[in-house]
């Protein structure tokens, strides 16, 4: 594998996919398999939740058992539980990221229970999985509470840390700002955790090269800006994964994604949707294309 400056976590077929129509497990696999070839390093690929809540995600276990096995890609799963920590471990993935809201009625509506009641299950997953990334969502702002304090976070971030987990902060329905992420990041370390932004009021890439310059190095997005929580009615799609690779390669980092290989996958996944995807060099990509 190239060396890398930054690591990007794929979450297109998982967060991307999740509130999609179901699309057919082969194709899943597919996309999975021409992800990891663009030379990605991490990839969330299924959730092992409830498939009447969330009936995209269904067949998890089948998706895991397709996964290609010549390549160096780490692959991820999110749960929600114990019950779904012990159901991706049987499956044969051992990275498991888990989500702790930081906004009380988001976790309600997201999982089910209260902030504690989900820190409890995650730490519970920490002690049972091998590696374990929690994804503090709502991280910067909710649309439930009037104010996430940064003290709040870093409180949640430093119990799972304590735990052995890594964490990853998640803007999850795109309110954060440069301003917001330097409150927040100052206070956990930006240096130890990983961002997840979505772009709902466009902020999203311009709060990732905040972070970069602030010291983060890891990122989770999403194949041509696809995603979105189903559990927050404003959340928008992620931070699209060509948007980000542009842009570090401008800087002059290193993440050893072929960006033209990422591109064609681009292509692929609008046809099997039906419309143009989000990711905003996807579209100059698309516009290009059609000039050549």
């Amino acid at each position: 594998m190239k060396p890398i400056d930054v690591v990007i976590r794929e979450v297109g077929p998982r967060d991307g996919l999740q509130r999609e129509a179901p699309l057919e497990l082969a194709k899943r696999i597919s996309l999975i398999g021409s992800l990891a070839a663009c030379g990605l390093s991490a990839m969330e690929v299924a959730a092992f939740v409830s498939e009447r809540a969330v009936p995209a995600m269904s067949g998890a276990a089948t998706v895991v058992a397709g996964l290609p096995a010549d390549t160096d890609c780490t692959w991820w799963a999110l749960v929600p539980n114990l019950i779904g920590a012990e159901r991706a471990l049987e499956a044969g993935i051992d990275h498991l990221s888990v989500t702790v809201s930081s906004s009380e009625t988001y976790s309600r509506r997201n999982v089910g229970m209260s902030v504690e009641e989900s820190v409890h299950q995650a730490l519970a997953i920490a002690e049972r999985a091998p590696v374990v990334d929690v994804v503090i969502s709502c991280a910067f702002g909710s649309p439930y509470e009037a104010e996430i304090r940064p003290d709040s976070v870093a409180s949640l971030a430093s119990r799972f840390e304590d735990a052995g987990a890594s964490v990853t902060l998640a803007d999850t329905t795109g309110v954060a700002t440069p301003r917001r992420l330097r409150q927040v990041l100052e206070l956990v370390g930006a240096g130890v955790v990983g961002l997840h932004l979505h772009d709902t009021r466009g902020t999203a890439l311009t709060n990732a090269y905040s972070a970069l310059e602030l010291g983060v190095t890891r990122f989770d997005t999403s194949v041509g800006g696809l995603g979105g929580s189903p559990f927050a009615d404003d959340a928008g799609g992620n931070l699209a994964t060509e948007d980000l690779v542009y842009l570090l390669e401008d800087l002059g980092y290193r993440t050893g994604v072929d960006l033209d290989r990422l591109l064609d996958v681009d292509e692929t996944l609008e046809g099997w949707l039906g419309r143009p995807l989000p990711g905003r060099v996807a579209e100059a990509e698309r516009h290009h294309r059609r000039r050549g």
